[in-house]
């Protein structure tokens, strides 16, 4: 029982704060002028999962920014990492790196990469855009069995879950009223899934035992039910109301106990703090 537990643990840190942590909503104009990050921003947070009365720190997720040259054009590398910690390798050992290249120009996805292994089950994963063609080419394997290849069409403003992380961070979340859904569409596990987010208006959040305070945006997102969730708006996401939109608190409910994950640390911001509150 207790592999179980820790299993629901890291498969929602690792999967669900990657694939659908900060996915706020896709709209039909891809093309959008970067104004949150920059080349060099990195941001990590603690995982904590909860069982009864016991919050339990298991597991880390960084997020990080580069910028390198792809067919002689200068892209984004957008890169998620999760991980165990070394006390809990012996329980259910997870290493997961999410990898996206994206056109500094039009923000369109260009490949996405996912080389998981959680529990001694690895997964790796390739998806190349071809926005010429509308199509997706999927390339599929587990580490043991032959790659297995797929195509999907593509939809207007496709996107891994990555590159929409980032995309939605320059949303300008002021257009919205309070209890308002935003849907977008979303690729996972090659298939694209319909969802929404819930706008909640604005809210200051506490962290790390009070010593940091945050004016937030708060949102509630439409989970897809399966062996993780439930299903329904079990997501809660904060993320820092000012230019830079970084999540600082997100909490979940998963079938057995629920999940949070802290905000940490951050280096290479684009723009000031300016949603941190002082004493």
């Amino acid at each position: 029982m207790k592999l179980v537990f820790q299993r629901l643990y890291f498969k929602t840190l690792t999967v669900s704060l990657v694939k659908i942590i900060l996915t706020y909503s896709l709209n039909a104009q891809c093309n959008t002028q970067i104004t949150s990050f920059a080349p060099g921003e990195r941001v990590t947070y603690e995982a904590y999962y909860n069982w009864g009365f016991i919050w339990i720190h298991a597991g880390d997720v960084s997020f990080s920014v580069y910028q390198k040259l792809y067919g002689n054009k200068p892209v984004y590398v957008l890169e998620a990492l999760g991980f165990s910690l070394p006390s809990y390798d012996w329980a259910y050992k997870v290493r997961d790196k999410y990898q996206t290249l994206v056109d500094m120009e039009t923000f369109s996805p260009l490949v996405f990469e996912q080389n998981t292994s959680e529990g001694g089950h690895n997964i790796i994963q390739t998806y190349t855009f071809s926005a010429k063609n509308q199509k997706i080419y999927i390339h599929y394997g587990t580490g043991k069995k032959p790659g297995l290849k797929d195509t999907v069409e593509m939809h207007s403003c496709t996107f891994d879950v990555l590159s929409a992380i980032y995309y939605c961070r320059n949303l300008n979340f002021s257009t919205y009223k309070k209890n308002e859904t935003i849907p977008f569409d979303m690729l996972v596990d090659d298939k694209i899934f319909p969802m929404y987010i819930r706008y909640l208006g604005l809210q200051n959040i506490h962290i790390h035992d009070e010593k940091q305070k945050f004016e937030c945006i708060k949102f509630a997102v439409l989970l897809v039910p399966g062996t993780t969730f439930k299903g329904g708006e079990d997501m809660i996401i904060y993320i820092t109301n000012d230019q830079n939109r970084i999540p600082v608190l997100i909490e979940a409910k998963i079938l057995i106990g629920s999940v949070k994950a802290y905000l940490n640390t951050t280096q290479g911001l684009r723009n000031p703090e300016t949603s941190r509150i002082t004493k």
